[in-house]
């Protein structure tokens, strides 16, 4: 029998998660081709549009517009491509795509629920049926309102102290936090240059605050924004460490897994 190979376009707003999920999904499906990546939902909709590929994936929350709008976008245009979602909504979220044979990836990726997705995927496009399910708009409709009450909220600002001064530092332009004893360091680029401030909290209770989707804690004492991770890379010693500017940072052992397949 002949392998059929099938396309497929990645639409992410992190670069980093972009490229993480290709070079895993060049390990556990060499035959399937990615012939794009958007940046954005707009963008999806054109790549879509102009290169007809089996299979998109979609950021639930994406600028310009979002993984749920361009989903019910081409539910009405291509409802032959099929659309796995990446998201970091709850399990009640969860629960209504597996109920509706909608397929999603849950931030950080894990390899094994990849292959589960691929799984559903290879038979579905196999056996040529169309998107799942006829009422999709309706679908999406649900399970978006069903996500905005029970997502969780998350931090935007920060009080951190520099010196006798307090500062409101926006969340988005941390690069990363250090754990140092009693307080947490804030790391943030001001004018070309890296600059300290502190917060009286603990990393494990910081943690909590911040969206999974954009801070991955790397090791016991350290959390980094994903969009700040210039590279990551492999020391001689074959650990791992994160690149952020001039500052490398270590990554444990157990959180190496979610880096493994950028190689």
């Amino acid at each position: 029998m002949t392998f059929k190979g099938f396309s497929a376009v990645i639409a992410d707003d992190e670069p980093v998660l972009r490229h993480h999920l290709n070079k895993m999904l060049a390990d556990s499906w060499p035959q399937l081709e990615i012939v794009g990546q958007a940046k954005n939902g707009q963008e999806a909709l054109e790549m879509v549009e102009q290169l007809a590929p089996d299979i998109v994936f979609l950021d639930i929350k994406m600028p310009q517009l979002d993984g749920m709008s361009a989903a019910k976008a081409l539910s009405k245009t291509h409802s032959r491509t099929q659309v796995v979602f990446i998201t970091a909504y709850d399990e009640f979220a969860l629960q209504a795509f597996e109920a509706n044979a909608l397929d999603y990836l849950l931030k950080p990726l894990s390899e094994q629920r990849l292959d589960q997705c691929i799984a559903k995927l290879k038979q579905r496009l196999e056996s040529e049926l169309p998107s799942p399910p006829h009422n999709m708009a309706a679908l999406l409709n649900q399970i978006q309102q069903l996500g905005q009450r029970s997502a969780p909220t998350y931090l935007s600002w920060l009080k951190a102290s520099k010196g006798d001064d307090i500062h409101l530092i926006s969340v988005a332009d941390v690069l990363y936090f250090k754990a140092e004893d009693k307080y947490v360091s804030v790391f943030c680029k001001e004018e070309n240059q890296t600059v300290e401030y502190l917060l009286r909290t603990s990393l494990k209770e910081l943690i909590q605050q911040l969206n999974p989707e954009h801070f991955w804690q790397i090791h016991r004492s350290t959390i980094v924004n994903v969009s700040a991770v210039e590279k990551v890379k492999r020391v001689i010693t074959g650990k791992m460490e994160v690149v952020i500017g001039n500052t490398k940072l270590p990554i444990s052992r157990a959180m190496q897994s979610q880096f493994t397949n950028l190689w």
